[in-house]
């Protein structure tokens, strides 16, 4: 279920079905959908993983709202969603992935953000996975990975999307300075 004033109200965007296309959820995982709208990212991840824990995470009510529905309506009661801003509704909570089809016109200053918030959001070796339009800034994103994680990568591309990650280091691990590598 979609609705007016969510993103990709009516359909599947084509970057969404790339990122759950590509991601890979170990099981057992604790997994958070930032920006989750209608719930596609997160449900997707809570039903290809039942022993994951998904958190669900939108400033938008209305979306937070569909979000339940949707994932009762797609029997993922291995999710929770919460409303507001950021990271703020999952405070002090660490996570294993992080997924985000970020909100790119927000702008690079808002991004940047969320990637470097992320990484304080993750336990030793977790990811963060994003997806953005090649012409909307994808190559900066990939940068900004690699200037906050030690190891920042392009996972998949296809139809002018490019799906990345970012690695958080594990302990003991040098992580002065990351690495944009395919």
């Amino acid at each position: 279920m979609t609705d007016a004033g969510v993103f990709a109200r009516g359909k599947l965007d084509r970057g969404t079905r790339l990122l759950i296309e590509a991601v890979d959820i170990p099981e057992g995982s604790v997994v958070l959908d930032l920006g989750c709208g209608y719930g596609p990212i997160g449900i997707a991840a809570a039903v290809l993983c039942p022993t994951c824990r998904v958190y669900m995470i939108d400033v938008n009510e209305r979306a937070c709202g569909l979000t339940r529905r949707n994932a009762a309506l797609n029997g993922a009661a291995n999710v929770e969603v919460r409303c507001g801003t950021g990271f703020q509704p999952v405070k002090g909570m660490k996570f294993d992935l992080v997924l985000s089809n970020p909100p790119i016109r927000a702008g690079k200053r808002v991004l940047f953000e969320i990637i470097e918030e992320a990484a304080q959001h993750l336990k030793p070796g977790g990811r963060l996975v994003l997806v953005a339009q090649t012409k909307q800034g994808a190559k900066s994103l990939l940068r900004k990975l690699a200037e906050v994680f030690p190891t920042a990568r392009e996972v998949e591309k296809g139809g002018g999307y490019r799906v990345m990650e970012g690695v958080a280091g594990i302990a003991g691990e040098d992580t002065t300075h990351g690495s944009a590598g395919p």
